[in-house]
């Protein structure tokens, strides 16, 4: 009885120790993927991380960040800038990546044009944003994408930049739908010095017209 007792009771100290070091694999393989889950970035509506506008010496003309935690202040933004020129201005590609961030990035006579998004995200998606935003601005500055013109129409660029972004989530990215908002809001916007003294040079002409046209019904109503 003894004899035989001694291999079953070896067995199953051996099955126990085989059970427990399974158990112990399983556990780390756990912890493991537990580890690897949290080190993958979780899908957001945030896309963008900023656009901005340079001219061809690299100087802002336009920029908007919308992580707060990227480049909080303006000489971080402006040293990001500088090396996202550097690196980007002479050369043929549409994408750079520079600090952990994905860049697309187009050039149109003295100016070059970003959208930045992480290093995670689509480089389609982030294109569309920047498509959208040069047709858009090809649309209102009248083909003439450059400088000057930006310049010169800075209230509506900054429209076409909220239209299509907020927030750094993605709004829009059809130029035609963007061109029609920016076209109401421009609308419902307050007029200008000029317009408002056109507007007073009109009504005082229609009401010079109408106060002639009485005097003259008065006089011939006077005469017969």
């Amino acid at each position: 009885m003894t004899a035989q007792s001694c291999p079953r009771q070896h067995t199953e100290r051996e099955s126990g120790r085989a059970s427990t070091a399974a158990a112990a694999a399983a556990g780390a393989a756990g912890e493991a993927g537990a580890a690897m889950d949290t080190t993958t970035p979780e899908p957001s509506l945030y896309t963008v991380k900023a656009v901005f506008i340079l001219d061809n010496d690299g100087n802002r003309l336009l920029s908007k960040y919308y992580d707060p935690e990227l480049y909080s202040s303006i000489k971080e933004q402006k040293n990001f800038e500088r090396n996202v020129f550097n690196k980007t201005h002479k050369a043929d590609n549409e994408i750079a990546f520079l600090e952990g961030l994905t860049i697309v990035y187009k050039s149109s006579i003295d100016l070059f044009l970003y959208v930045v998004g992480s290093a995670q995200e689509n480089e389609l998606m982030l294109m569309s944003v920047l498509t959208c935003l040069f047709d858009s601005l090809s649309q209102i500055l009248r083909k003439n994408v450059e400088r000057r013109c930006l310049l010169d129409n800075m209230d509506g660029v900054f429209l076409v930049v909220d239209e299509i972004i907020d927030g750094g989530v993605i709004l829009e990215s059809d130029p035609q739908q963007v061109l029609q908002k920016v076209n109401y809001r421009a609308d419902e916007s307050p007029l200008s010095e000029q317009s408002v003294a056109q507007h007073i040079t009109e009504k005082l002409a229609l009401t010079t017209n109408v106060l002639q046209s009485a005097k003259e019904q008065i006089k011939w109503s006077i005469l017969k």
